[in-house]
């Protein structure tokens, strides 16, 4: 391996010991840096399999999965167009859908919130928010389920409502159709 080229499998997380380590040279933007690997392994949930509730050892180590989905989310393509030099799409997905299943995308979304808010010289909590929405036209392949008509914009698709804190970090999204009026999104965004 060329020199000052980093590997994920030589600090591949806190299970090194449990696991055989995957290596993989960083190659894409998207991957993580050992300083945010740091901060990001600590928050993903143990396997069931270490704390003695069944199931297989992990084959793939956590921080390939990470950069895996970080390269998804960057890139917005198709779980079946992962490169092939990260594991094989199914298992990250699985992987994902686990720790999204489990809470502990939202735990990771929420820690990493609270101390970019402390880093900025405020409160981990946020003590005001501001909600705001924007109607999008949807194609005439989504659903009329999902769809409705704004009358004010004129428009036929989705609104998307959105919560910020006063430093512009996100708190909550909510997605409806078109024809939802704010004040009625705000409360499910606020229970």
């Amino acid at each position: 391996m060329p020199a000052g080229e980093a590997t994920a499998g030589a600090s591949c997380c806190r299970l090194a010991a449990t696991h055989q380590p995957t290596r993989r040279a960083n190659r894409y933007p998207s991957d993580v840096t050992d300083a945010q690997w740091a901060v990001l392994d600590p928050l993903l949930p143990d396997p069931a399999w270490l704390g003695g509730r069944g199931g297989r050892r992990e084959r793939h180590c956590r921080r390939v999965i990470v950069d895996a989905i970080l390269y998804l989310v960057d890139n917005g393509i198709k779980w079946r167009a992962l490169p092939a030099d990260f594991p094989p799409w199914p298992t990250v997905y699985k992987r994902f859908a686990l720790w999204e299943k489990s809470g502990a995308t939202q735990r990771i979304l929420d820690g990493l919130r609270d101390r970019a808010r402390l880093a900025a010289g405020r409160v981990a909590a946020p003590s005001a928010a501001v909600i705001d929405s924007q109607s999008v036209r949807a194609a005439e392949t989504v659903g009329r389920a999902t769809r409705g008509w704004d009358a004010g914009k004129k428009v036929n698709g989705r609104k998307r409502h959105i919560v910020v804190d006063t430093v512009g970090f996100v708190l909550a999204v909510l997605v409806t159709p078109a024809s939802i009026q704010d004040r009625v999104a705000a409360r499910a965004l606020l229970l």
